[in-house]
């Protein structure tokens, strides 16, 4: 109980430091992401570095990944495991370009409200189309994760028009270890 009183206070903390109303959460819906504390590694990412996963989400990317190779499906990871700090400098950087507070919490969770945090996210591309871009829906790679990427445990977490108010993110799965 200890680890999770000084977790939450860190993260009130950092959303506060933020500009980030402490209410925004809750009035979203977002669920408190817990920063995972195993992590597995997964291969290098498009950007060419590790990615790391929960053990449980890393069997199961490797799993599918291969599973859509086999298939004549590349899958590129583009991004994994991000930790709470991390997050933070992802906002803090888009902040200081001049991106509004509200644009941003569109497009990127508040820290400690990350999937990514969980080490049970993964952003997923291919090489016909730039990263974390919308037209990734309209790929083989986008079509054969709808079709088969729940047999594996990973379910789309953000569509067109979803309950906690991000953008549509067809790149992004989140493992919940159900099948």
């Amino acid at each position: 109980m200890a680890n999770a009183d000084a977790d939450s206070a860190r993260i009130r903390a950092v959303l506060s430091a933020l500009g980030i109303p402490p209410d925004l959460p809750a009035r979203r819906g977002l669920p408190l992401c817990r920063q995972a504390r195993r992590l597995t590694p997964v291969g290098l990412g498009a950007d060419g570095r590790d990615k790391l996963l929960s053990p449980a989400a890393a069997r199961a990317w490797l799993k599918l990944r291969e599973r859509a190779s086999a298939d004549g499906v590349q899958l590129t990871l583009i991004s994994a495991f991000r930790s709470i700090d991390f997050q933070a400098a992802l906002i803090r950087s888009k902040l200081e370009r001049g991106m509004a507070l509200a644009e941003v919490l569109r497009i990127n969770a508040p820290p400690g409200y990350s999937e990514h945090h969980s080490g049970r996210a993964v952003d997923i591309g291919t090489d016909k189309i730039p990263a974390l871009d919308e037209a990734f829906e309209s790929t083989d790679a986008f079509r054969w994760l709808s079709q088969h990427a729940g047999r594996f445990g990973f379910r789309l977490s953000y569509p067109r028009g979803n309950a906690v108010g991000f953008a549509y993110e067809p790149w992004h799965w989140y493992y919940t270890g159900h099948r």
